[in-house]
């Protein structure tokens, strides 16, 4: 069975335009709700309860309200927990021992956008056939539970101080953050008011860029996606290191006092060195977008690296698959099953900190035995109905590009999970060749279309 709504990361588009509408939000609502109903054995009298978080936008508010509604006539309690990031909602459904966590966040995407995504009882992406079965559900009528087994809805007040004890927790208690100097991203989205406290509260002195949402400038010149911002706060405040999140605090990019930007296959690097030292490691999973020179590193170390599809929840089934415990995209998505059960931008933060005060070195240092190689990715805006794998002209020049790198490098086609985006990816040793051959196979998409 074909999905029609959910992608990779949920479901998610431009508010106001189909699926994310007030009416359709809250038929999702009673349809997931409808779903918990039915495989939740609870005591007689006890409903199914749902977290709901959201981030800074301003759609969120009206979403939440749908959601609440669709769940209550679905019998199904909420729980409101406000402003938090996705990796929170992940922690509290999990510690507070409900049946599920909704997540309102188009993640790096603009204001415009929003969507929401599932967590199940214990923090993790739901499966593949409960998005399914949610999906069936929507094309039955919308109905409502007797008035009394509707759903009730509560706020949770302390859920920020919560999250905020439990990602301190994942710091080892012999280390401090004292005499560090941190510039800290958050994107004008979720971790706003929580990724700061952490940092300080470990003692840290923090500087902040990206914490003054206003609901419409979320992602907006700054975060995870923009980490040029972050460069810039780094130098202009003589910061030790930057840390950058994304809208909703699940990815991570960081730079050194220099402000050169690492990515999440460098952080990687840097969390797989140390688990190695501590005996604590056998195996990494990566996507088809992790760089060739990370798994060279890897297994000069006599580490291995498992590529999964793109999106952090393939990269979740493939550890549980291999049975390994650390894995992360070079978009800045880390999951670290020591830690936590989904990627945490903030709490990988303190993984890649504490790696580096172990070792005694910086950024530059820890990364010395790791030489990305050049990767240009391009975006191309796909038409609606347009079916690139079907076009012969893609499928030659995909070919003859990887005639033309050889064993030297590789070619990756693969459609965004959450923007109508096809990205085209080349990869190799030298940039110039590089950037020219993705720029040609991008035109190659772009004529295709026209044609």
């Amino acid at each position: 069975m074909s999905r029609r709504y959910f992608g990779t990361d949920g479901v998610r588009g431009r508010v106001g335009q189909a699926p994310i509408t007030p009416d359709f939000v809250m038929r999702l609502g009673y349809a997931a709700g409808r779903a918990l109903v039915a495989t939740e054995h609870l005591p007689a009298g006890e409903h199914p309860a749902v977290l709901i978080g959201k981030d800074t936008r301003v759609s969120g508010y009206m979403l939440e309200a749908a959601l609440e509604a669709g769940f209550a006539a679905a019998g199904v309690d909420t729980v409101l927990a406000k402003v938090v990031p996705t990796p929170a909602v992940a922690y509290l459904t999990r510690a507070l021992r409900l049946q599920a966590g909704v997540v309102i966040s188009a993640s790096h995407n603009p204001f415009e956008d929003n969507g929401i995504k599932f967590f199940s009882a214990r923090g993790t992406k739901l499966p593949d056939e409960v998005e399914l079965q949610i999906e069936a559900l929507l094309d039955e009528p919308m109905g409502c539970m007797e008035s009394s087994r509707l759903g009730k809805a509560r706020r949770i007040e302390d859920a920020p101080g919560r999250y905020i004890e439990f990602c301190k927790s994942t710091f080892p208690t012999e280390l401090d953050l004292r005499g560090l100097k941190i510039a800290l991203d958050c994107a004008h989205g979720a971790a706003y008011s929580i990724a700061p406290k952490v940092f300080h509260e470990l003692g840290a002195e923090v500087v902040t860029v990206g914490c003054s949402p206003n609901g419409m400038n979320i992602n907006d010149g700054v975060g995870a996606t923009v980490p040029k911002s972050l460069s810039e706060a780094v130098r202009a405040h003589g910061a030790h290191i930057g840390i950058s999140l994304d809208g909703d605090a699940d990815r991570l990019m960081m730079c050194d006092a220099s402000g050169r930007v690492y990515d999440g296959d460098e952080l990687l690097y840097v969390i797989a060195g140390q688990r190695l030292r501590e005996g604590r490691l056998n195996g990494v999973v990566g996507t088809l977008m992790t760089n060739l020179a990370l798994e060279h590193a890897l297994n000069e170390m006599g580490v291995g690296l498992a590529r999964a599809k793109v999106g952090d929840r393939y990269v979740l089934e493939t550890l549980h698959q291999q049975g390994w415990r650390l894995g992360g995209e070079n978009s800045g998505h880390i999951i670290d099953l020591d830690r936590h059960t989904t990627g945490d931008g903030i709490v990988a933060a303190l993984q890649v900190l504490a790696a580096l005060q172990y070792q005694n070195v910086g950024l530059d240092q820890a990364c010395a035995g790791l030489k990305l190689y050049p990767q240009k990715l391009v975006n191309v805006k796909l038409r609606p109905g347009f079916d690139w794998k079907a076009a012969n002209s893609i499928d030659r020049a995909r070919t003859e590009v990887e005639q033309e790198l050889a064993q030297r490098g590789r070619v990756l086609l693969r459609p965004s999970g959450t923007e109508p985006l096809l990205r085209v990816m080349v990869e190799g040793q030298d940039a110039d060749e590089v950037s020219r051959l993705a720029r040609r196979l991008a035109e190659v998409v772009e004529s295709a279309m026209a044609a």
